[in-house]
């Protein structure tokens, strides 16, 4: 029996809204704001649900939309607000305490130094490094060519480095 539309993106959802929601919080860094894009990328979802080519993968799709969605919630916005920084990370239950600690204190010197890099930087980071995608799936994503994707990998990665070595996270030598 095949699935109804229905059955279908709550199955995306459960499989994927997390992963979504913290792709856009790095983005939009405001939780609230998230968890609305987040909404809104799934029920844009449902609604072009026939679109769906699958010429990439159910998750390359809705993180495509999530873009999307994202880059239209800051084209509407006028100056950016102050935001305050949340990090949103699942945990371990396994880990000990002090473990988790400073699990937690290490992913939030990242996601601050990231938060410090360009745009374009970030994205690339956080699609091709924290999220997995592909190189073609983190085009599709962004509606980049491959190379592009590429050569701002290339180019964002030291300069996390740099970042993390100038706000004193990590020294020189160990680069």
């Amino acid at each position: 029996m095949e699935k109804t539309k229905k059955e279908e993106i709550e199955r995306w959802y459960d499989d994927h809204s997390d992963a979504i929601l913290k792709f856009i919080l790095m983005l939009v860094k405001d939780y609230q704001q998230a968890e609305d894009l987040t909404h809104e990328t799934f029920v844009k979802a449902y609604l072009s649900y026939e679109s769906f080519q699958q010429n990439s993968s159910e998750k390359t799709w809705l993180f495509r939309i999530a873009h999307n969605v994202t880059m239209d919630y800051f084209r509407k916005q006028k100056p950016l607000r102050l935001l305050k920084d949340f990090i949103l990370s699942k945990t371990d239950p396994n880990r000990l305490p002090q473990e988790m600690i400073e699990l937690k204190e290490t992913s939030l010197e990242l996601y601050q130094a990231l938060e410090k890099l360009k745009d374009g930087h970030r994205k690339v980071i956080l699609l091709r490094k924290v999220q997995g995608f592909s190189v073609k799936d983190t085009a599709t994503i962004l509606g980049w060519s491959e190379s592009k994707v590429k050569s701002t990998q290339f180019r964002a990665i030291p300069a996390l480095r740099k970042q993390l070595v100038k706000d004193g996270y990590i020294y020189e030598e160990t680069i």
